[in-house]
């Protein structure tokens, strides 16, 4: 028993079933662990790939991601990967071999200092210098990246610790996690009091609902309170699409009737959302007449952008489940007319500005083609790529739960795609999982393509191909005047032969009348498939709010120059709510 096989047992012992990783030299140890053990290992094609996969795992299932590397470039490929779960909150343990501890700090081969590296994008570090630290070092890291707002924990692994005598260690104890504390009843007492003067409120539900694990009684909320709600990105899923209150995403490439309702409303009730730039734009504009009720369960996020005038720190579910009740009654108080008419007000802004699939001529729409594809699979988990079609997917997806949605939120990391969907796959090997990427993001962990053939992972591959990096391409049309600077990607692979050389089924669709067969034989192929989708390269995402502008002034695709052209005015402000 030495401390390799030690962590292979505590792995077990924390509940782990499957990780993600690529050996080498200062990692070996525990690949010889691994060998005849009960975990799972998928040997991914890149390191980055391991981390995403992982990321996706967690993201899905709601437990902790496992990936492992060995030191120096090993470690250093695991950084986005590591990064992308911290500013998104998901619960990660990152294991990176080291070299050995009389070797650190001699430039040795394939030594980096990963500890100081990830320092910044980690929840916590832990380098093991003593065997006899191990359990300690374990339990905690664990109980860390699993407690209050999940996060990813580094584990630093010398590889002589990892071959160490064990014998005298302990089997390994998982920690109990910490229950988030309730909030403060005078918290409670404020945001009640602030409700019963609402004329025009509207909720703002964020990625928290989910991580807190308060879904459920955050849908028993809005509809007991009868509330226009909109959400962010990661919110996504919170309120069903479809549902008569949910007014779609807020921000940069929100709904109209989100951003308007925002803009208009006289109180915002902010369940586990942080006031992300994308979702406010210009923040000194957002929700200008607003007070806010501000329920997190980090307290650093509330009045961190947005001053609070009731700050509701504690979990978000028990918060919800006393303020339901009370907050309801206030549905047939005296303001029920004005709120009536409000909520009207926002579901006719909904249906006036629902978006349309009916575009003209032959070629395919990606919007329609998302659309349609979600119905077809409405239980699909889905790994978006970064660009256009990641806002196509959340605007035009019908979610029905938040971990339906993976997506790379925060930091934006082209790439998260495909790996992130096999993780997800991993953790249920009988959920439907699609990965919807562009052609830019693919190519950079195409590699894994590999790894879904490998292990027959039946991940559904949407590849929407404009030819371009989109999303810049957009954003220099409208911002740069039009001077287009390293967004040509028509030397693009053949992405059909690309896929069938890893021994994967690939169908090309080009026009609209062929894209109903295209993705029902794509669903019901066996094993992984590609659908290689082209799309206009001129096509753009709408609306859109440009930078430094309020929410309120959105483009909506007319062909002006925005630095020149007046956008639309801030609408009418209510009535501020009585001091």
């Amino acid at each position: 028993m030495n401390g390799a096989r030690w962590l292979v047992q505590a792995l077990v012992a924390e509940g782990v079933d499957t990780l993600f990783g690529y050996p080498g030299g200062a990692i070996m140890p525990f690949y010889d662990a691994l060998h005849g053990s009960d975990l799972k290992h998928v040997l991914v094609r890149h390191e980055q790939g391991a981390a995403f996969a992982a990321n996706g795992y967690a993201r899905a299932s709601g437990r902790v991601g496992v990936c492992v590397a060995t030191s120096g470039p090993g470690a250093s490929n695991l950084v986005t990967g590591i990064a992308d779960a911290m500013l998104d909150s998901v619960p990660m343990v990152v294991i990176t071999g080291q070299v050995a501890t009389g070797l650190m700090g001699t430039d040795a081969f394939q030594e980096l200092d990963v500890f100081s590296m990830t320092m910044s994008i980690v929840k916590h570090s832990f380098i093991v210098r003593r065997v006899e630290d191990l359990p300690g070092v374990v339990a905690e890291a664990f109980r860390i990246a699993r407690s209050g707002r999940p996060g990813p924990v580094l584990i630093d692994f010398p590889k002589d610790v990892q071959v160490a005598d064990a014998g005298r260690l302990a089997p390994h104890a998982p920690l109990a996690i910490d229950d988030v504390p309730a909030p403060a009843d005078a918290s409670l007492h404020e945001a009640l009091a602030l409700m019963s003067q609402a004329r025009q409120p509207v909720v703002y539900g964020g990625g928290g609902i989910a991580l807190g694990h308060a879904v459920e009684v955050f849908r028993d909320f809005v509809n007991a309170t009868q509330i226009p709600t909109v959400l962010t990105l990661k919110g996504l899923g919170a309120l069903p699409s479809g549902h008569v209150l949910n007014l779609g995403m807020l921000g940069m490439h929100g709904s109209q009737a989100a951003n308007l309702a925002v803009q208009e409303c006289d109180l915002l009730i902010v369940v586990g959302a942080r006031f992300d730039d994308r979702a406010t734009g210009k923040l000194a504009e957002f929700a200008p007449r607003a007070r806010v009720v501000h329920m997190d369960p980090d307290a650093c996020e509330i009045g961190k952008l947005r001053h609070a005038d009731a700050g509701v720190n504690g979990d978000i579910g028990t918060a919800l489940k006393a303020l339901t009740l009370p907050a309801a009654a206030h549905v047939h108080g005296r303001h029920a007319r004005a709120r009536r008419e409000w909520r009207d007000t926002c579901q006719a802004r909904a249906r006036q500005h629902a978006a349309r699939y009916d575009a003209p001529g032959d070629t395919v729409y990606a919007p329609a083609l998302l659309k349609r594809l979600s119905e077809i699979a409405p239980d699909a988990v889905v790994a978006c790529d970064v660009g256009q079609h990641q806002m196509w997917v959340a605007q035009h997806w019908r979610f029905q739960h938040p971990r339906q949605h993976l997506t790379s939120g925060a930091l934006g990391a082209m790439g998260f795609g495909l790996p992130a969907a096999l993780g997800a796959q991993m953790q249920d090997p009988g959920a439907r999982v699609v990965c919807v990427s562009g052609d830019g993001s693919f190519l950079m962990n195409v590699q894994e393509l590999a790894t879904a053939a490998r292990y027959r992972l039946p991940v559904k591959i949407v590849l929407l191909d404009n030819q371009a990096l989109g999303m810049v391409r957009q954003w220099q049309e409208l911002f740069f005047e039009k001077r287009y600077s390293e967004i040509d990607l028509s030397d693009n692979p053949d992405f059909g032969a690309l896929a069938a050389a890893f021994g994967i089924q690939a169908l090309h669709v080009d026009r609209a009348d062929e894209v109903e067969g295209a993705l029902q034989a794509l669903m019901a192929a066996p094993g992984p498939a590609l659908l290689h989708v082209a799309i206009d390269q001129q096509a753009n995402v709408w609306p859109l709010v440009p930078p430094n502008h309020n929410n309120a002034q959105m483009l909506d695709g007319a062909p002006v120059d925005p630095g020149h052209a007046p956008l639309a005015p801030t609408p009418e402000t209510p009535h501020a709510l009585p001091a």
